[in-house]
This record gives C-alpha cells, sequence and structure tokens, in this order.
C-alpha cells in the first residue's frame, strides 16, 4: 500500500464514521491526510512528494490506531496531534482551549485591518486569546507593536503561555487573567475579539467534537451576544481616540443586528463571506 492509498482508505473510514469536521479540515480526504503524514512524521505539505511512498504494516498499525481513537472519542483532530495551524503558524493546542480556527487570522496576514491602523498603533489587545494564537499573529504582523492576550480561564491562558514563548514573543505579548475588559490594562488602538458567540439552540445541536471544546469559549447566551453586549458597552474606555474594534460573531450576524441595529459596522470579507466578522470604530460605539 501507498500513501496516497492509505490516506483514502482512512479518509472513507472518517467519512463512514460521520465524524464532524471543521477544526484545520473541512472534509474527510484532508482530515485523513493530515493524521496519517502525522502518524508518520512526515512533512504535513509533503502529500504529493510522498504519495507513492511504501507503507509498512507496523506503520499500517500506528495509522489505524489513530483514526480508530478519532473515530471513537470524536475528538478534533488537533487535540489527537496537540497542534493546529492558523495562515501557516504551527500552535500548540490541547483541550483546555478551543481549536484555534478565527477568520480574524486571515485579515491579520493580507492586510486588511492595515487600513484603519497607522502611526498610532502601538498597542493591541488580543480579548479573549485562548491559546494565543491571534494574540501571537499581531505580533508578528506588526513588529512594531505591543500586544497583551487576556482570557478569563487560568487554563487557557497556560496554554497560551507556551505559545508565545514558543515563538519567542515573551518580551512583546503580555498575557493577562480577565473577565472580560474588567482587568485589561488600556487603552488600546486595536481591540480583537474572538468570544463565545454560539447561541442557545446552536449550542444544543453542536456534535461531539465540538462539545470536546471547553464550553466556555463557546456559549453565548440564548441570542450568542451576552459577552458581545458587555463588550460593546465597555469597549470605549479601554480604546484610544482613534482605535477600532475587530469582532468574529460566526454565524450570528442576524442576532447581532436585532442586539445593536443602531450601530454603524463594517462588515470584514473573509473566506467564510462578508458576515462573520465586523469592525467597529470607538466613534461608531459611542454614538450608538
Amino acid at each position: 500500500m501507498t500513501l496516497i492509498e492509505l490516506v483514502e482508505a482512512q479518509a472513507a473510514r472518517l467519512q463512514e464514521a460521520g465524524v464532524s469536521f471543521g477544526h484545520g479540515t473541512t472534509h474527510a480526504f484532508d482530515e485523513a491526510a493530515w493524521l496519517v503524514q502525522w502518524a508518520l512524521d512526515l512533512p504535513l505539505d509533503g502529500l504529493d512528494e510522498h504519495a507513492a511512498r511504501p507503507v509498512s504494516a507496523s506503520e499500517r498499525l500506528v495509522v489505524d490506531a489513530l483514526i480508530d481513537r478519532r473515530i471513537r472519542q470524536r475528538l478534533p483532530a488537533a487535540y489527537l496531534t496537540k497542534q493546529a495551524w492558523l495562515q501557516g503558524v504551527a500552535f500548540y493546542v490541547d483541550e483546555r482551549t478551543i481549536v484555534p480556527r478565527s477568520f480574524i487570522a486571515e485579515l491579520l496576514a493580507d492586510g486588511t485591518i492595515d487600513a484603519w491602523l497607522g502611526a498610532h498603533t502601538r498597542r493591541v489587545l488580543d480579548l479573549c486569546t485562548g491559546n494565543g494564537s491571534l494574540a501571537v499573529l499581531a505580533a508578528m504582523a506588526w513588529p512594531e507593536v505591543s500586544v497583551d492576550g487576556s482570557d478569563l480561564s487560568e487554563d487557557a491562558l497556560a496554554v497560551a503561555k507556551i505559545n508565545v514563548d514558543a515563538h519567542g514573543l515573551g518580551d512583546r505579548v503580555t498575557l493577562l487573567r480577565s473577565d472580560g475588559l474588567a482587568r485589561v490594562h488600556g487603552p488600546y488602538d486595536l481591540i480583537l475579539c474572538n468570544p463565545p458567540y454560539v447561541n442557545a439552540a446552536s449550542m444544543a445541536d453542536l456534535p461531539p467534537e465540538y462539545r470536546a471544546e471547553p464550553e466556555l469559549a463557546l456559549a453565548g447566551g440564548e441570542d450568542g451576544m451576552d459577552f458581545v453586549r458587555k463588550l460593546l458597552q465597555d469597549a470605549p474606555a479601554q480604546m484610544t481616540e482613534d482605535a477600532v474594534l475587530v469582532l468574529e460573531i460566526g454565524n450570528e450576524r442576524a442576532n447581532f443586528e436585532r442586539a445593536f441595529p443602531t450601530i454603524e459596522a463594517v462588515w470584514l470579507e473573509t473566506s467564510a463571506g462578508d458576515d462573520q466578522v465586523l469592525l467597529l470604530t470607538r466613534a461608531s460605539l459611542l454614538s450608538s
């Protein structure tokens, strides 16, 4: 059996088992490729190069055991590999945080947010930092800024520290424990936030892979806007005059617009469309 044949066989197993995706991959083939190559200690981007590589019987047993665990435990693949990728950057992750997948990462990488920034942009807050990936990516995108990453969860902050240290950013990224904006050290020129926003009905329908993640980082109350309401109320006091807030709300645009009918938001284009991430100026928050 070759590597590509093994990947195809394992993809069929995942498909037949009805596992859910969305934690770094969107379909069975990509997930199988990731897990097979990780199990065999091969480059994750080297499938084409190694497609014809023979796979030994002992290697098949290793892969079978990993896929068995993925199917049986219904854990996100990232929890099995202890690694997730955003914009080509590797991050450590485990069950103490959600698997990083924020579309804000795209906006940091492609410069979309840069139009609202300038020489005044010196201090950035990544609110609800989780495993610290957006804080790290912000520090990489803008070498001249300092970044605070805050989270209510001490467990999440412990994971974030692993990533900040792994990327050598301990001198520019500070981690803070804070319930929302209560104990952050503002004001900031830019606030990034991927908060808990999943509404109650959607939470009840989540597949096991998502239920394996910390509920604290997902559940946003009846309409998904509990955290966001408090955030938008408190944010102006933690923002400089020209600051902006970049907020991810997933599939909750309709609930956001019902909750904040007068607010002027700029909806930002991502690979998932223009209804997942929005930008708010301090002036728009004060006038709503």
